[in-house]
C-alpha cells in the first residue's frame, strides 16, 4: 500500500489502471482508497449497492458534528470498446504535459487530486471538515450516488456546501440541464408481409410517436432559453435508439424507441410525458386496436438526472468563486450529480479539473496544467477550513 506522500499523477495511476467501466465492480478502486485513507488514520463508510458488488465511499476529515465541504467525484468510467486508442486505457501515460488514459479527466483526475492533498487536510487541524464522497455509475445514470447521499444529515453528516469535480476546466459551475431517459415499447401482432390488414405494424405506430417527439423538439427550440444561459440554448429532446421487427416479410410485432430530455432548470419534464402518453393512447393505439385489440403502447423510465439550478449568493458558490480566483459562474448542458446534493438541500457548485470536450473519447487525457490548479484551488479549501 501507499505510504507517504505522493503525487497527483501517482495516485491517477492507480485509479486509471482499475478498469471500472460501469458494467464492472468498481470495489477494488473503493478498497484502494479506503486503505490510502486509513494509512492517514481516517475512517471511511462504505456505501454498498443493492448487489453488492460496487460501492460508494464516503469519508471525513477534521471534525466530527460541524458542518463540512463535500468534495464528490464518480469512480465509473465509459467504455473503451471499437475506440481507436493508441495507447493503453488503463495504463496512464504522459506525453506533452498530456496524461492519456480513461478516465484521466472524467472524472479520476478529480478523486487523484483530492486525494494527494489528504496529507495537508489530516495535518491541517481543521475547524471546519472536508467530506470525500467517491461513486458508482454516474456514467449510466447518475444512480450509484443516491444511496449515500440520501444518508447525508442522517447517520453521515449533513455538508454545509458540496463541490462536484467534474471537468469544467475549473471554471466555476452553478447550473445545468436534467437529464432523463425513456424507453417507449410498442406492441402489435405479427402477420405475413403479404397480408398487413391481419397484423398491426408495431415500426409504423413507432414512426408516428417519433414523428410526435420530433414536433416537441421543434417546438422547444423556438421557445429557447430565457436565461440566455445555456448551450444549446433550449430544452433539448432526442430519439437515441430504435429497435424492432424480426425478418423482412413479417409485419413487426414489436419496436422499442429510446429517447431523452434534458430540460432547462424548471422545465416540467411530467407535462411532456402526459402529452406523449396521451398522444399514444389517443391517436396511435386505437389504430393498433383495429386489428389487435391486444396492441399496447407503454412508456418507462431509464433514469432521471435532477438538473441544477442556480443558487445566486449560496455558500458553495461564494467559496467556490473565491478559490477559483473568479467573478462569475457558468452553466453546462451535461449532467452530474450536482442535482442530487442540491435536492437533499446541500448547496452545491461544479467544478473540476480537465475539459469535458477530452471525455469519452478515445485518447481522453487530461492536462497536467488543469491538475496543478486543482491542487492550488485544494489547498485554498483545506487553509479556509483550517481558518
Amino acid at each position: 500500500m501507499l505510504a507517504g506522500r505522493t503525487t497527483t499523477e501517482e495516485l491517477l495511476a492507480y485509479l486509471v489502471a482499475f478498469d471500472t467501466t460501469s458494467r464492472n465492480s468498481n470495489l477494488e478502486l473503493i478498497a484502494f482508497v479506503r486503505d490510502y485513507l486509513a494509512a492517514f488514520g481516517i475512517e471511511s463508510v462504505v456505501v454498498p449497492s443493492e448487489a453488492g458488488d460496487k460501492a460508494s465511499l464516503f469519508a471525513t476529515i477534521g471534525p466530527s458534528g460541524v458542518g463540512g465541504v463535500c468534495l464528490s467525484g464518480h469512480s465509473d468510467v465509459v467504455p473503451v470498446d471499437g475506440q481507436p486508442w493508441t495507447s493503453d486505457p488503463f495504463t496512464l501515460t504522459p506525453k506533452d504535459d498530456r496524461l492519456y488514459g480513461r478516465g484521466s479527466c472524467d472524472m479520476k483526475g478529480f478523486i487523484a487530486a483530492c486525494l494527494a492533498m489528504v496529507p495537508d487536510m489530516a495535518a491541517g487541524r481543521l475547524s471546519t471538515p472536508i467530506h470525500l464522497l467517491v461513486s458508482y455509475d454516474e456514467e449510466v445514470g447518475c444512480t450509484g450516488v443516491v444511496p449515500a447521499v440520501r444518508r447525508l444529515g442522517g447517520d453521515l453528516p449533513l455538508p454545509r456546501a458540496c463541490i462536484v469535480g467534474e471537468p469544467t476546466s475549473m471554471r466555476v459551475v452553478d447550473a445545468h440541464k436534467s437529464g432523463i431517459a425513456y424507453v417507449t415499447t410498442v406492441t402489435g401482432r405479427e402477420a405475413h408481409s403479404s397480408m398487413p390488414q391481419l397484423g398491426a405494424n408495431a415500426i409504423f405506430a413507432a414512426a408516428e410517436l417519433v414523428g410526435e417527439l420530433d414536433r416537441y423538439r421543434a417546438e422547444l427550440v423556438a421557445a429557447g432559453d430565457l436565461s440566455g444561459r445555456f448551450d444549446p440554448p433550449n430544452t433539448t429532446v432526442q430519439v437515441t435508439v430504435i429497435q424492432g421487427g424480426t425478418a423482412g416479410n413479417i409485419v413487426p410485432r414489436d419496436c422499442a424507441i429510446r429517447w431523452n430530455v434534458r430540460g432547462l432548470p424548471g422545465f416540467d419534464e411530467d407535462a411532456l410525458l402526459d402529452r406523449f402518453e396521451r398522444f399514444g393512447r389517443e391517436v396511435v393505439l386505437p389504430k393498433l386496436r383495429e386489428t389487435a385489440p391486444e396492441a399496447a403502447i407503454t412508456t418507462d423510465f431509464i433514469y432521471k438526472v435532477p438538473p441544477l439550478a442556480p443558487q445566486t449568493g449560496s455558500e458553495a458558490e461564494l467559496l467556490a468563486l473565491r478559490l477559483a480566483g473568479q467573478n462569475r459562474t457558468y452553466t453546462v448542458a451535461y449532467g452530474t450529480e450536482g442535482g442530487h446534493f442540491q435536492a437533499q438541500g446541500i448547496p452545491t457548485i461544479v467544478c473540476g479539473p480537465g475539459s469535458i470536450d477530452q471525455a469519452h473519447k478515445p485518447d481522453e487525457f487530461i492536462e497536467v496544467a488543469q491538475l496543478r490548479a486543482c491542487e492550488r484551488f485544494l489547498k485554498g479549501l483545506i487553509a479556509e477550513c483550517a481558518g
